[in-house]
């Protein structure tokens, strides 16, 4: 649905080196003014203009490559988009780093607010071998998939009207999830019911994505908690949680969230590109090489065996 005041704000995420800064000068031009967010000394990048008779106003996010609390710039990414609740987060991806730029895509989904995947470098992707079927990993994610090339301007015109269409008319498609293991759906449950107890506390925050950061002991989410009039309860419960979940896979919680999620972006990601035979090639006579390499030889086909 189309809003009334005809403004839009537009929250721009990626990894570091994604080519976010470009594109946020692309869509901005001059009409941009650079301070701090409030708190910090992390620079502050915002822009404005109107598009589509919107008045278009863009964040500028810091460069992270998730949105753990591990760092001043993934607290500040993370606090943006729960607090400020920008109508639109468009992430950017360096589509020639596919897989690892993702993990940072399965971050932002699970807090809900709509999203658009701006594939920059879309070029050197193809360039260097790899093909990407848009469409299909569009379907894969649930979420629209824009391919861009920052550094000669291609597709701000597809990313804005993305991002008005879905201001305007929500999306046709329903983001994917990264699924867990009913294991850890029973622990998480169990949290969410205790925090339901006192929902003011945890108002504009989803209960299930602060039952897997309470698993994952994050230290924000923690203060958060401490103010809930069932504290005690909810970190006890915790506690127990990792314990169980640590017994049953052998490994800290925060590990096998890690892995599941990167397990679901390979599987869409081996669904959605492809290597052209010239790269796989290339990659074949790499190996090849290495492998009778009279000094590389041994060493690199034990640590193949090893994995």
């Amino acid at each position: 649905m189309a809003h009334r005041d005809k403004s839009i704000i537009v929250g721009l995420a990626g990894n570091p080196n994604s080519g976010k800064t470009t594109i946020f000068n692309n869509l901005t031009g001059a009409n941009q003014h650079v301070g701090n967010f409030p708190g910090v000394t992390v620079e502050k990048r915002e822009g404005h203009f109107n598009y589509r008779g919107y008045r278009v106003t863009v964040i500028d996010l810091p460069g992270t490559y998730s949105l753990s609390a591990y760092s001043v710039e993934e607290i500040i990414a993370r606090n943006f988009i729960i607090h400020e609740k920008p109508d639109v987060i468009i992430d950017i991806i360096d589509a020639s780093n596919i897989e690892r730029n993702l993990y940072l895509t399965t971050q932002i989904s699970e807090l809900g607010l709509p999203l658009v995947l701006a594939l920059n470098m879309s070029d050197m992707a193809k360039n260097s071998g790899l093909m990407i079927d848009y469409n299909y990993l569009s379907k894969l994610l649930g979420l629209p998939v824009i391919p861009t090339v920052g550094n000669k301007n291609k597709g701000m015109t597809e990313l804005l009207d993305a991002v008005i269409d879905l201001v305007e008319n929500g999306s046709e498609l329903e983001p994917a999830t990264v699924k867990y293991g009913k294991e850890f759906d029973k622990e998480t449950s169990q949290l969410t019911e205790l925090m339901a107890k006192d929902p003011q506390t945890i108002n504009g925050y989803k209960e299930d994505w602060l039952s897997l950061k309470l698993i994952e002991d994050d230290s924000e989410v923690n203060k958060l908690i401490s103010r809930h009039s069932h504290a005690d309860d909810i970190f006890e419960r915790a506690a127990k949680s990792r314990r169980r979940l640590k017994s049953l896979y052998g490994d800290e919680p925060s590990a096998v969230i890690t892995d599941r999620r990167y397990g679901f972006i390979s599987g869409a990601c081996s669904e959605a590109t492809s290597m052209t035979a010239e790269r796989r090639h290339d990659v074949s006579d790499t190996i090849d090489y290495l492998l009778i390499h009279p000094v590389l030889g041994l060493p690199v086909f034990a640590i193949l065996m090893w994995l």
